[in-house]
């Protein structure tokens, strides 16, 4: 996924957007071979989102969707995602071969991440239990406390700034089929006012033990993460290990290749760095004559001041 681009696959499944649909319902697609992408522009649609969600519904066979891609619901800086959740979960009966949800697939041009008004997105893990992938974009609002889903195999979210009790709730729930898990944490002055603490529950490892993927990214404390992850029991199972997009330095690179062996892995990515070229160098000799993959080609944008250096993780507003 990208922020520059909207989604064109979820699930496996090419993204067909429902604006596009017409009167004449033998030109849509059959219900269970596409993602469903449902969307409005504030400024130039006459319908509200609770009304294209009808059309929708009156439309399309929705025993037969498999995933739904939702974008603008409207002005998403004023009005929540409540209305989406709420409608997604009042169709629960009808969607019952729901596995992917994509909540908030917007562009910089449609809303900033951290404009985008998230709600409890919790209702829809458990309206549906046999739902596998869900993914959500921006964290403003954001809120999931601890939750049980038996079926989950990948849970994402993309932000400029998580709230630490959402990190918290994320990290505390119990996802026995969950294999990749993704947050970009974002900064503090977007709302992620979490600590390397609030992640403690998902480093354990014991909430998700079939987890294959790690990405905690997109941080300003990317060197306590790091230095985290480098204890963690978690990392016995992992495949593939993301620490991209945040403030990494020498200090965190050099946590990571003291502390537990990441020669299993197939591929570390800490792309988006601030490293010396000594460390690029060092990581590199550690881990790819052990067949380790390592992304960490672009370095991060720094700016000096009266002799301060200012450091940016990548997505922030």
């Amino acid at each position: 996924m990208s922020i520059h681009e909207h989604v064109e696959e979820l699930d496996g499944l090419p993204v067909y957007d429902f604006r596009e649909a017409t009167a004449d319902t033998t030109t849509l697609p059959e219900p269970g071979a596409v993602a469903w992408r449902l969307s409005v522009d504030p400024y130039d649609d006459e319908e509200t989102f609770a009304e294209r969600w009808q059309r929708f519904t009156e439309t399309v066979e929705l025993s037969g969707v498999r995933a739904l891609v939702v974008g603008p619901w409207g002005e998403t800086y004023e009005n929540t995602s409540a209305v989406v959740v709420e409608a997604i979960v009042a169709a629960k009966d009808r969607l019952g071969g729901l596995r992917a949800i994509f909540l908030g697939d917007m562009v910089m041009e449609e809303s900033e991440i951290s404009w985008i008004q998230q709600s409890d997105v919790t209702p829809l893990l458990t309206a549906f239990p046999a739902l596998r992938s869900l993914s959500v974009r921006g964290g403003e609002g954001l809120v999931f406390p601890p939750v049980r889903h038996e079926a989950l195999r990948e849970l994402r979210f993309e932000s400029g700034g998580l709230p630490a009790a959402a990190v918290r709730g994320i990290c505390e729930s119990d996802f026995p089929a969950l294999e990749s898990l993704t947050l970009w944490l974002g900064v503090p002055e977007y709302g992620g006012d979490y600590e390397v603490t609030d992640l403690a529950a998902a480093l354990a490892g014991s909430r998700f033990p079939a987890l294959r993927h790690l990405g905690l990214q997109n941080s300003e404390i990317q060197d306590e993460i790091a230095a985290a992850v480098a204890a963690a029991p978690v990392v016995a199972g992992l495949e593939t290990l993301d620490l991209s997009m945040g403030i990494l330095t020498d200090a965190g690179a050099e946590a990571l290749l003291g502390g537990q062996p990441l020669t299993h892995l197939k591929w570390l990515d800490l792309d988006h760095h601030f490293l010396t070229d000594a460390m690029v160098r060092r990581i590199r000799v550690a881990l790819e004559p052990s067949g380790v993959e390592v992304v960490i080609n672009e370095r991060g944008e720094e700016d000096e001041d009266d002799g301060t250096v200012w450091r940016y993780a990548a997505v922030t507003e």
